[in-house]
């Protein structure tokens, strides 16, 4: 469990395939306090450490994994977002996030609004009754509140401080993204289902 509050930035040093997973070999400022067979964030994907190197270290990702996400485009040298799991105890200053990407999607605006940023993205519309106005999302591991919600589009607001600290520094319209909606909209939306 997570809270889409990023940590730090990964860059990837290396992959390598081995039949159908992908091994991510990545460092970060964080390495030296990851441990074996922890989980940790990656874009919002939550992928299990198997191996430290001194200042890298692997994830393994299976093919469902790379077919749901956006892991079969990452490239070496790429700068990806990282949180490590939610203590129990500590503050909760994001929303309740699984790193279970439910789809991606397409970042269709990028603008600048004194001092800030407003990134507009379009998703598949069979997952527009999970979203909602002013609720919450998970967007390449970021905790973030969605407005001007439509069947298949939201924008989203970046402060300075989180562009800068992740990747969306980087992100330009026609980039795809990892979207993870807000497993309470999921349960309720399932209880609907079962109930009808």
């Amino acid at each position: 469990m997570f809270t889409g509050i990023i940590e730090s930035k990964a860059t990837i040093r290396d992959i390598v395939r081995e039949g159908s997973n992908v091994h991510f070999i990545m460092e970060c400022p964080l390495t030296n306090e990851l441990k074996v067979d922890q989980s940790v964030a990656h874009n919002g994907v939550c992928l299990t450490v198997v191996e430290i190197k001194g200042p890298v270290y692997k994830v393994t990702a299976v093919a469902e994994t790379i077919a749901k996400t956006t892991l079969g485009q990452w490239k070496q040298g790429d700068q990806i977002n990282i949180e490590r799991s939610l203590l129990l105890g500590a503050r909760l200053d994001g929303h309740f996030v699984q790193g279970h990407v439910d789809t991606t999607g397409a970042c269709i605006d990028k603008q600048t609004a004194e001092g800030s940023w407003l990134f507009s993205f379009r998703f598949p519309e069979s997952f527009a009754a999970l979203i909602i106005e002013k609720g919450s999302i998970c967007l390449n591991g970021v905790s973030l509140t969605v407005f001007n919600v439509g069947r298949n589009e939201f924008t989203v607001t970046i402060i300075p401080y989180t562009y800068e600290h992740t990747n969306f520094s980087t992100l330009d319209p026609g980039d795809i993204v990892n979207l993870e909606f807000d497993v309470l909209g999921k349960y309720l939306l399932r209880q609907g289902e079962v109930n009808s």
